[in-house]
């Protein structure tokens, strides 16, 4: 089960905005063990689903959404590369639990302002988020706030989080998409000012979204960024996996059986991530919030959060303050990644 969690702040309780809460899902009718012995060809006997993934680890997040739906697509890349895109085949994506065979409508006034609030708790989709005809502001990502950035299409990789304001043109019927990358199907929901019509929306785009990039992260910078101050400690963590046989490892390994990336109270970590998949990766550290400080070695200002996409054969780096003693799970948020080996831990030292 999952639902919403709001952190409202002062001046959210405070502002002349009406919440719209947009949480996206995949669904399908199997189960996640069978999903998965679908991907891995087997029992999933073999899985770290039975391995017994707590671990004593803080995983304090939990899932984003119960796993749902397998089977491979590709895109060509501008490299003439394959990229992989949407392990699992769904039967269905979902909108605040709804399809836009019967939308949710929510009444709005007319011209009216909005904060949307939208929560990516898919377990191995992303999506491009389409405000039509409407034009937003971004203004937080994961929870943290960043300095405004306009835009009416937007990348919502798996367990990220976007807070959109949007001040609406008149008194009508403003449609919501959230598309999948790589593919034509879609869901959403609807704003409508009272007694607005609303028509009834297609299943599908007119054409198949591109994959979710890093477009929107390069123009995203911290309104609170870190402190300057260079890394006591750097780790290099590459990504790798394949579709055949299905299986993600960090550094060559493989949950359980990893060496955990240590670091000590007080230091100024960096983490750098590089993707040698073809898959891109979103990538989820428990206990902290991290800044996004280079894209492909390019230095940046990013935003704070704590889930960031790292493309194919790409690299991201992050940095953050070691304040929270603990052992906390760093992990593909794929969750058929993470189930098949792409999870360690970041761990303090003298934590049992």
């Amino acid at each position: 089960m999952t639902a919403p969690l709001i952190v409202r702040s002062a001046e959210d309780m405070h502002a002349d905005r009406q919440e719209v809460v947009l949480m996206l899902h995949d669904f399908s009718f199997q189960t996640p063990d069978e999903l998965l012995a679908g991907l891995t060809k087997s029992n999933g006997s073999q899985s770290a689903m039975k391995t017994g993934m707590g671990n004593n680890m803080n995983m304090d997040s939990g899932s984003m959404g119960a796993m749902n739906s397998g089977t491979m697509g590709a895109m060509n890349m501008a490299s003439g590369m394959a990229m992989d895109l949407n392990d699992v085949d769904y039967d269905a994506f979902l909108a605040n639990d709804r399809t836009l065979a019967d939308p949710e409508v929510i009444r709005t006034e007319p011209g009216g302002r909005v904060q949307l609030r939208l929560i990516n708790g898919a377990s191995a989709t992303q999506f491009w988020i389409d405000l039509g005809a409407l034009s937003g502001t971004v203004v937080a990502v994961d929870g943290h706030p960043v300095r405004p950035v306009r835009g009416s299409r937007l990348p919502l990789a798996i367990a990220q989080r976007l807070d959109v304001l949007i001040d609406l043109p008149g008194n009508g019927s403003y449609p919501i998409f959230a598309q999948v990358e790589g593919k034509r199907a879609r869901t959403g929901i609807v704003l409508a000012a009272a007694g607005a019509p609303v028509s009834r929306l297609a299943a599908e785009a007119g054409e198949n979204a591109p994959p979710v990039d890093l477009s929107l992260e390069r123009r995203l910078e911290a309104v609170t960024p870190g402190a300057p101050r260079a890394p006591d400690v750097t780790h290099h963590v590459i990504l790798a996996g394949a579709m055949a046989p299905y299986a993600w490892s960090l550094n060559g390994e493989y949950w359980p059986n990893v060496t955990p990336l240590m670091i000590a109270h007080g230091q100024r970590v960096a983490i750098e991530m590089v993707n040698h998949s073809m898959m891109a990766h979103p990538m989820h550290l428990h206990g902290h919030a991290f800044q996004v400080v280079a894209l492909n070695g390019a230095p940046l200002g990013g935003a704070v959060r704590d889930t960031v996409l790292v493309p194919p054969m790409s690299s991201v780096t992050v940095a953050f303050d070691a304040d929270n003693p603990g052992r906390w799970a760093f992990h593909c948020h794929n969750l058929y990644h993470m189930m098949t080996g792409m999870l360690t831990e970041v761990r303090y030292p003298a934590i049992i």
